[in-house]
């Protein structure tokens, strides 16, 4: 196919140069509606971008197969049979993906460090998880993808499980070896299912961990908001082989995906592919020359460690990282990624990409320069001399990883939408959890709804929240008390 070509984005200049008068949805009619202190902030090409798919981009039967174009185009510039769009994240990409592989109370494999949106696809399906457990890092307080041997062991155990779901890169960077994942799956004749939202852009370059569909995944999740050029929610799940059929993934996409898509999030993401096929390759070149003197040059700050492979990969740990994520351990300055981050926020307008109980986030892409990676490396040169400011006593709870670990005493579902109370903290020990209880970032939860509660579970979520966690899906977000089952 001719990569050059961008249907979405040449359908909307031609929907403008033959003037076309709406009477269709959006109501602002190309603007003309809006408030003018509404445009003079978000812009008039905003609303101009903003037509419908059909009776708009494209005509009322979509005879010109304008997205069916673009994504057959994405398909083949990342290697893969078929490529679906989606303009609601890759939050609603991977609960399609789930729903292609199982249905209600069947298995799946999944890894227990998966996002939130994961288990949102759990609670609506009524798909019975079997959990497989990350790898820790004792010494960095830090979990790591599955191995492929925890994933095999599951098989053995659950022979009944329709396939399994591993998310790599983590938001910290870190990878599964998956191309072994995938043999173990398919000498079993069970699809593997690839949360890569933080990974839309590693078929552009060698020097990248492995691409899912190059180590021989079925179906693969990417958020190219979140490392390519994509708008916010602009998502795109590929698949390859013969064992997820594509009209079986295209029907469930199809029942949870909007009827209203936006041509402006379509758009995005058909320039960003003809931007990486046609310049991918040195745009990465230069960002990874980058973001190698940045980690070193950060390396050289008091205070301050820059994991790289050499801390997170190896027996036990990671297969890969991408160096794109730099992970900056500041335990030497005394104080948690937390209060950096918003210390950070109000004195250098920096935002970071996650924080934890000793660490900080910063996400380089190819947008990214030689005056941003300045603009970083000041902000944390005087966080460092300035640590007695941040510095806190308040420190987080965090126990071993075998003590974070619930039961899994219900399903997702059943626990979700069972009848439940809110009970204080000091009384939810032991009671089954009916609400994720999810830092954020990265938002991976430590409570499932479903899962037996422990008061070590608790003391670290209370002792975060007191540090500076964030768990934005709790109704009760303090964690002071939690919404939990009635058991009869």
């Amino acid at each position: 196919m001719d990569q050059s070509k961008t249907p979405v984005l040449d359908a909307l200049a031609a929907y403008h140069r033959s003037g076309q008068t709406p009477f269709t949805p959006p109501g602002h009619k190309q603007g003309r509606g809006a408030d003018p202190r509404v445009r003079a902030v978000l812009g008039d090409a905003v609303f101009s971008a903003d037509v419908l798919a059909t009776s708009g981009l494209d005509d009322r039967t979509s005879s010109h197969r304008v997205i069916e174009e673009a994504q057959a185009l994405m398909a083949e510039a990342v290697g893969a049979d078929h490529a679906f769009f989606s303009t609601c994240g890759s939050s609603l990409s991977v609960k399609s993906a789930m729903l292609s592989v199982a249905g209600p109370h069947e298995k799946l494999l999944v890894g227990r460090d998966a996002h939130k949106s994961v288990v949102s696809g759990l609670i609506l399906s009524g798909i019975r998880p079997v959990w497989v457990d990350p790898q820790w890092d004792a010494e960095r307080h830090l979990a790591h993808p599955p191995g492929p041997e925890a994933f095999a062991t599951a098989f053995d155990r659950h022979p009944d499980a329709r396939g399994a779901l591993v998310t790599t890169p983590t938001p910290y960077g870190t990878c599964s070896d998956l191309a072994a994942i995938a043999r173990i799956c398919h000498d079993r004749g069970k699809p593997l299912i690839v949360d890569e939202a933080w990974g839309a852009h590693l078929p552009f370059h060698p020097d990248l961990p492995a691409w899912a569909m190059d180590a021989g995944a079925d179906i693969c999740v990417t958020s190219v908001h979140k490392m390519g050029s994509g708008l916010e929610q602009g998502s795109v799940f590929h698949l390859q082989g013969d064992l997820v059929r594509p009209e079986v993934l295209r029907s469930r996409e199809d029942l949870l995906g909007t009827t209203s898509p936006s041509v402006l999030v379509y758009a995005a993401l058909d320039g960003w592919r003809r931007q990486m096929v046609e310049q991918g390759r040195a745009l990465y070149d230069h960002a990874l020359a980058l973001v190698a003197g940045v980690r070193e040059r950060i390396e050289g700050i008091e205070g301050m460690h820059v994991h790289g492979t050499a801390d997170f990969c190896g027996p036990g740990g990671a297969a890969d990282m991408d160096p794109l994520q730099v992970i900056v351990d500041i335990t030497g300055l005394g104080t948690t990624g937390y209060r950096a981050a918003d210390w950070l926020r109000h004195h250098h307008r920096i935002n970071l990409h996650l924080s934890d109980h000793r660490r900080v986030s910063a996400q380089f892409t190819h947008s990214d320069d030689a005056e941003t990676a300045d603009a970083l490396l000041a902000g944390l040169r005087d966080l460092a001399a300035r640590s007695r400011e941040v510095r806190t006593a308040r420190q987080v709870d965090v126990p071993d990883p075998s003590r974070l670990r619930p039961d899994q005493a219900e399903l997702p579902r059943d626990a979700f939408f069972g009848r439940t109370e809110q009970v204080p903290l000091a009384e939810a020990a032991g009671r089954i959890t009916a609400e994720m209880l999810t830092p954020y970032p990265p938002g991976i939860p430590v409570a499932v709804p479903g899962e037996r509660l422990s008061r070590d579970v608790l003391d670290y979520l209370r002792s975060g929240v007191e540090a500076g966690m964030v768990v934005p899906d709790a109704v009760d977000t303090e964690v002071t008390g939690v919404r939990v089952l009635v058991e009869e």
